[in-house]
């Protein structure tokens, strides 16, 4: 994998391990030579994983509406800031420029967001690995959803599979390593989305 997206939260959260794990997931990607796709900003765990690789001499892409370039205050200091119209589009691009995809703790733009990766990947739109980084059991409940999802005939085994979930940083780069999506048929062509 030569680049990831990583979907976080603009702000820190209420325990230091968030950005502490951030920043450590944004070195680990420039000692192993991945470049970190993201929502362009300086600010919480966004800013956090991109100092963590800017600080290893890696290289950090943001991508920013222009709308959110004064809310969430884009970053100076990476390695290149793409300014798109919208947030779909801001999606788009971060799928085009990535070869997987973590989420890291965040509020509802990072559910949306990574939601839609994974609905992308359910429908056979690409075949990168998403996974969650479960920092502290944050994702726990929500993994424990996804269950609910399969034992109540809402989601398939094979789907709810597609979701990568460790709390260890290396493990999880490992498994989106060795992800082969399931060979499931597609409902839609990526032209008619």
């Amino acid at each position: 994998m030569r680049s990831i997206t990583v979907f976080c939260g603009s702000s820190f959260g209420s325990d230091e391990k968030y950005k502490e794990h951030a920043t450590l997931l944004g070195q680990t990607f420039a000692k192993q030579n991945i470049q970190l796709i993201y929502g362009g900003a300086n600010v919480g765990l966004m800013g956090a994983v991109a100092d963590g690789v800017l600080s290893e001499g890696g290289k950090a892409i943001g991508v920013l509406p222009h709308f959110l370039q004064s809310k969430e205050i884009a970053h100076t200091n990476i390695t290149e800031l793409i300014l798109v119209e919208s947030m779909h589009e801001r999606k788009t691009k971060m799928n085009d420029l990535c070869d997987g995809v973590i989420a890291l703790p965040g509020g509802y733009g990072t559910l949306e967001e990574f939601f839609e990766m994974i609905t992308w990947a359910q429908l056979g739109l690409h075949k990168k690995p998403i996974a969650v980084l479960n920092i502290d059991g944050f994702y726990d409940d929500l993994i424990k959803l996804v269950q609910t999802m399969v034992d109540k005939g809402f989601l398939k085994q094979i789907n709810q599979e597609m979701l990568l979930v460790s709390d260890s940083i290396d493990e999880l780069l490992e498994k989106m390593r060795n992800y082969e999506a399931p060979t499931v048929g597609k409902w839609i062509s990526k032209e008619e989305v």
